[in-house]
């Protein structure tokens, strides 16, 4: 009797290198944080914490700068990207240097509110016991 030959491919080489690549690709991916452009003093309070989505907008204020998703800008400016969002119901995070006058947090929430965009939060840092 006669024995058949195995006719086939052999998938140990191709598995090898799919395994390789998508350890590569692993390795070399960048996970979006999110982009703060501030080094603010943020002031302490004992609120819950919330979790922080990609699609959020981060509004910085110190007391000489501001910044919006990661850039410096102007006040003027700033007012241009609030005017310019389309989703209305946006998460719109809000952190404030601890040393910003008021008036210059109220003058940012007074935009905030006349492009209608409710869904604000205010960071602060966690309250150490």
């Amino acid at each position: 009797m006669k024995r058949r030959e195995h006719l086939g491919l052999d998938l140990t080489p191709i598995i090898d290198v799919v395994f390789i690549l998508l350890i590569f690709f692993i390795v070399t991916s960048v996970f979006k944080k999110e982009e703060l452009a501030l080094m603010l003093e943020l002031p302490s309070s004992n609120a819950k914490s919330m979790q922080v989505k990609q699609e959020q907008i981060f509004i910085e204020l110190s007391v000489d700068k501001m910044a919006i998703r990661g850039i410096e800008v102007s006040f003027s400016s700033l007012e241009y990207n609030l005017k310019s969002i389309k989703n209305k119901d946006e998460p719109v995070i809000v952190r404030i240097d601890k040393k910003v006058p008021y008036e210059k947090v109220v003058k940012v929430l007074d935009l905030l509110q006349k492009y209608s965009l409710n869904n604000l939060a205010l960071v602060t840092n966690e309250e150490k016991k």
